[in-house]
């Protein structure tokens, strides 16, 4: 063959080890335990292998019709080469530190910006990451609208711990529960680090009333889906609403059911300057208690919750 031929043949090959990487890929993402990121990534590779193998077959037809020289399959394959080099560098980063759930959204999201002056390579980065992100956002979805966490492959970048029950509350009267029941995780998508704490304090509201008996839903649309995240931010917005829907509730529960002002009422009226005389009273009586030093004072002489429920303003 030709010299010229033969590196014009050379340059050929990297589009075909490009095939096999991604189709490999695909095999081991389909797997169960993979994750449904990895499964969703790895079904968008497929539907793009399905398109390079379409080509190849239209340029075997063309072969066998003899009208195809090496020169004219350079011609076809040049413009697949950058998008198939593209997520070979994206599949042999993933591969080599075996990542799953948002560590996979971060490293498409990196290499479409890495990408920004090659147009066609971008877009097609950008919908991957677009397709790969959609099982994500359903969890997230599942999250800010029920408070529920559906997330069997430990993809979620907010934690819960079982292992604390509510029933604790009655022997500790502190903020543990809900501050340890649900946390943030490491591994929070880029496009979300900015909302995360606004995510886990929606599904928390969520959860204090769900908790408290008061099963609330928010109410959902298909303008409030989070199937998708992109320039235009309405994922953001959706979350937004959410978050107000949940605290407003959450609000209304304690004022209405828990009689909130009439609690903070009788704070005002017992321990603040509502009544004068009355706190000269109690620092008086409470001398000898609050005299003691902190070693020597008993938990349960600091607690008078009967205090506020049976006062005559509640």
């Amino acid at each position: 063959m030709d010299l010229a031929l033969q590196e014009m043949a050379k340059r050929i090959f990297p589009l075909c080890e490009s095939f096999v990487l991604i189709e490999q890929f695909v095999e081991s993402r389909s797997q169960f335990k993979t994750g449904l990121v990895n499964h969703a990534f790895a079904a968008t590779l497929r539907a793009f292998l399905l398109d390079y193998e379409a080509m190849v077959a239209q340029l075997e037809h063309q072969f066998r019709l003899g009208r195809l020289s090496v020169q004219g399959l350079w011609f076809y394959c040049q413009p697949m080469m950058a998008s198939m080099q593209a997520l070979s560098t994206v599949i042999l980063k993933a591969s080599a530190n075996n990542f799953a759930g948002s560590a996979v959204l971060n490293l498409l999201q990196s290499q479409a910006k890495a990408m920004a002056g090659d147009n066609t390579v971008r877009s097609l980065l950008e919908k991957m990451t677009q397709c790969a992100s959609n099982a994500y956002l359903g969890i997230l979805e599942r999250w800010v609208y029920e408070g529920v966490i559906d997330d069997p492959y430990g993809e979620f970048f907010i934690a819960e711990n079982k292992s604390l029950q509510k029933e604790s509350l009655t022997q500790d009267y502190d903020a543990k529960y809900w501050r340890q029941r649900y946390s943030l995780k490491d591994g929070i998508p880029s496009f979300l680090e900015n909302i995360a704490g606004t995510i886990l304090t929606t599904g928390k509201y969520l959860n204090v009333m769900r908790e408290c008996g008061h099963n609330v839903q928010a109410p959902t649309s298909e303008n409030s889906k989070l199937m998708s995240f992109g320039s235009n931010h309405h994922y953001l917005e959706c979350i937004k609403v959410a978050y107000d829907f949940a605290s407003g509730e959450l609000l209304n529960l304690i004022k209405e059911k828990y009689d909130l002002m009439g609690k903070l009422l009788s704070i005002k009226h017992y321990l603040l300057l509502d009544q004068g005389d009355f706190l000269v009273h109690f620092m008086d009586i409470a001398r000898e208690e609050l005299t003691k030093s902190l070693m020597r004072l008993t938990r349960k002489n600091c607690r008078c919750p009967p205090l506020l429920s049976h006062s005559p303003i509640t």
